[in-house]
């Protein structure tokens, strides 16, 4: 594509200041010394294999995981009989008996059994190496070619290591290096905290770590768990000079130039209902197919892989003498001092965390990604949709990271499986229901208790997320062949389900909770904005497609009668039917604000009493809470297109009582969802699309990030959007269409657009211009160059 001298010059500019920064890179998480604890590790990721690297040099640490790894069996959690008691939960807590209500549902409704299994460590691969007194040590992840690598002195010798995972090659890859011929020594074992594993050596010059995951008593469920998942993993050593030897069940090489290591890892996992794999020839299959490859090879495919996906969106904030710190220093110190490329590598790292766990044909990001240490995790490391699974994906689309939402689509298509029997036994509805956890297993009945499990909007909420992909892709073959079908069995589910108030008339969600904070209660807040969404999302999609008229008018007819949102005494958006909510709340959940983010009915110019209320109710939850929410809290204050609150709040999240050495989030403990919701935060306050407008800087703090520019983020309507400022002015913007469409652009607040160019494609028109908004309609391919007053 030809591009004006305009951004010609600007790219030189971008690139020229990134040739002239620090040692560190723009791009790198650095460190002076090994990491001790596991949150200080250094992750990597090829979606199904993750590994944390340690960088120690006595004995390292390289703990992996493979994500088909859990505790439990293939079953059926549904509870028979369950909905002959829906009605009597449904009038007890119409009734105000909140208590018996939960009490009967406990005993009738809940899933069997009351809690799902658990994500699980794989093992750890420990390199032997003695070097306990070492010089010019450097630990580090660069981001740009999503590589972990250590290096240091001993002995007068410097020794390298480098470690990747390769998506293409679906192996861990790690390579050892030294400066004088022969100095590599080490000794390399495999072990795991799965009881009875069987470590052997094959061919003399690979290790086998091999077993099944055994029953194990779980305290929660106070009963013994079965397990049935078999595992095999192999690391393959390939020297070049020295000797490699094998000693019981350990490997040996001694006076080596260099040494690559290959891991392959699987499970017997096949799918949510078939565990008959062979993992072991699986992992001898896979190691067969890089064995003989060299690590050159190895690396320049990977790299050249992932920078497919990691180089389509550049960010430059400014960067400052901090940005040259190692990175732990720079998390304690960034409310002390300016730090703007905090922001960029925060923004970048959550990119990179999401192709890292989440690729296609993978399983979906979990609780922690992909990266997992403990054979009991926080919250069984499983998928939570109230908030923590849908988190995760919030950057795929509009960080041009789209075939990464991929898992998570898959993950439905179970769902809609195993939530059709959900909505049978526990309903008596036709669709599909699931609610707000699930496992490998694909459960979707209420698990846990029934002051925070019966929530019936989880599959609800991640049919946005198919909704979503439609909108910024306009992929119109994605809509009517994948996404409206499970859509529209969301849909019908609530169809059957909602009922009508007895004492307003409208039709509520009951029962169900307001996660999770209240609970067991009749016509959440959260639900209806949920179902409301899903419904008109069917109306269009339907529309669009030309099919299921019937269903559509049906739906449209019900649209109307649903409980809406209401401002209450305080001026709050009440999170309840009842005006009961308690300003001096400041609980960490705020789900009652759905419908400003990631939903769209609250906005600042369509609707500002009710943007006025969430406003209050926002103020009233106040500025801390988990990693989490203070990412979503910084989305939150972007759709009040308030850049000052949301910097605060990205500052809140960016400490160490949030933010780990290694700069993952700290819910406390890790749980990964604040990173990808950080990173959409940002996104949010540069650019959005929600309103039927793209705003072009909605929520930038310019007095924070005054010179700037960010390339290729995505918005709906199927656009590329690069933006550029300069001293707390936009520039300009330049629109890329990828798709047909009508777009309507506004400046940010307080300027103007001077003038709209359009060029290329096989066609456009700008349809209307005045200085606060551009109407502009584009072919693919077609560009319009925007420029501010």
């Amino acid at each position: 594509m030809r591009w004006s001298p305009f951004w010609v010059f600007c790219g030189a500019v971008f690139f020229a200041s990134q040739a002239g920064r620090a040692d560190s890179g723009p791009l790198m998480l650095w460190y002076e010394q090994p990491a001790e604890q596991w949150t200080e590790a250094l992750p990597v990721g090829n979606g199904r294999l993750g590994a944390m690297v340690f960088g120690k040099t006595g004995t390292e640490r390289i703990q992996f995981n493979e994500d088909t790894l859990w505790t439990g069996i293939p079953r059926d959690y549904t509870h028979p009989g369950a909905k002959d008691h829906l009605p009597e939960i449904r009038r007890l807590l119409a009734a105000g008996q909140q208590r018996e209500a939960e009490a009967l549902a406990m005993d009738k409704f809940m899933s069997v059994p009351l809690r799902q299994m658990a994500y699980q460590p794989f093992g750890d691969v420990l390199l032997e190496f003695g070097h306990d007194q070492v010089e010019d040590y450097r630990r580090e992840l660069d981001l740009g070619r999503a590589v972990a690598r250590v290096s240091y002195q001993a002995g007068g010798v410097t020794f390298t290591r480098e470690v990747l995972a390769s998506f293409p090659d679906q192996a861990l890859v790690v390579r050892l290096r030294c400066d004088q011929p022969g100095a590599l020594s080490l000794t390399l074992r495999m072990t795991t905290p799965h009881p009875e594993p069987n470590v052997s050596v094959e061919g003399g010059d690979t290790l086998v770590l091999a077993g099944q995951l055994q029953e194990t008593f779980n305290a929660r469920m106070k009963q013994t768990v079965p397990s049935v998942l078999k595992y095999a993993a192999r690391l393959q050593v390939r020297a070049e000079g020295g000797r490699l030897s094998a000693s019981g069940d350990a490997l040996q090489l001694s006076g080596a130039d260099s040494a690559t290591l290959l891991l392959t890892a699987a499970t017997s996992y096949r799918n949510y209902q078939d565990v008959s794999g062979d993992p072991d020839a699986a992992s001898k299959t896979a190691l067969a197919k890089v064995s003989q490859r060299s690590f050159d090879a190895l690396c320049a495919a990977h790299v050249k892989d992932y920078q497919t996906l990691f180089q389509r969106v550049t960010l430059d904030l400014g960067t400052t003498a901090a940005a040259g710190q190692p990175t732990d220093q720079r998390i304690v110190n960034f409310n002390r001092q300016a730090d703007p490329q905090l922001a960029t590598l925060y923004f970048q790292y959550g990119r990179y965390l999401l192709i890292a766990s989440s690729r296609p044909g993978s399983q979906p990001a979990n609780l922690q990604g992909i990266w997992n240490e403990s054979t009991t995790p926080p919250w069984d490391s499983k998928w939570t949709t109230n908030i923590n699974t849908e988190m995760n994906y919030w950057p795929a689309e509009v960080t041009a990271l789209s075939e990464c939402h991929e898992p998570l689509f898959d993950m439905l298509d179970d769902l809609v499986a195993t939530g059709s029997r959900t909505a049978q036994v526990h309903y008596g509805a036709r669709g599909w229901v699931f609610h707000h956890n699930t496992d490998l297993w694909r459960g979707a009945a209420p698990i846990n208790h029934a002051n925070h499990g019966i929530w019936p909007t989880g599959g609800a909420w991640l049919c946005h997320h198919l909704w979503e992909r439609y909108l910024y892709t306009r992929d119109k073959a994605f809509l009517a062949q994948r996404a409206y079908p499970v859509m529209r069995g969301a849909a019908l589910f609530f169809v059957d389900s909602l009922v009508e108030d007895p004492r307003s008339g409208w039709l509520i969600s009951t029962p169900s909770n307001s996660p999770e904070i209240g609970g067991l209660v009749a016509g959440p807040t959260m639900d209806h904005q949920i179902i409301r969404s899903l419904f008109r999302a069917c109306i269009q999609a339907s529309e669009m497609l030309g099919i299921d008229e019937d269903f559509r008018g049906q739906l449209s007819q019900m649209v109307p009668r649903i409980a809406p949102n209401q401002i209450g005494r305080h001026g709050q958006l009440q999170e309840w039917l009842e005006d009961k909510d308690n300003p001096k709340e400041q609980h960490r959940h705020v789900s009652h604000l759905w419908g400003l983010h990631p939903g769209s009915e609250i906005t600042p110019r369509g609707t500002p009493e009710l943007c006025a209320a969430a406003k209050q109710s926002l103020e009233f939850r106040g500025d801390g809470g988990t990693g989490w929410s203070l990412a979503w809290k910084i989305n939150f204050w972007a759709r009040f297109e308030d850049g000052s609150r949301a910097y605060r709040l990205l500052s809140n999240l960016l400490t160490p009582q949030r933010t780990y050495p290694n700069m993952f989030d700290s819910c406390p403990p890790f749980q990964i969802d604040g990173n990808f919701g950080g990173a959409a935060g940002i996104a949010e306050m540069l650019l959005q699309s929600h309103a039927d407008q793209i705003a072009i800087l909605p929520a930038w703090p310019a007095e924070v990030w005054p010179t700037g520019s960010v390339a290729g983020l995505r918005a709906r309507g199927g656009l590329q959007v690069d933006i550029r400022w300069e001293q707390s002015r936009a520039k300009s913007a330049l629109l890329t269409a990828l798709a047909d469409g009508e777009h309507t652009v506004r400046p940010p607040v307080g300027q103007a657009i001077e003038t709209a160019r359009l060029s290329g494609g096989s066609g456009g028109q700008v349809t209307h211009q005045n200085g606060q908004q551009v109407r502009v309609k584009m072919t693919p391919g077609a560009r319009c160059e925007l420029v501010f007053r």
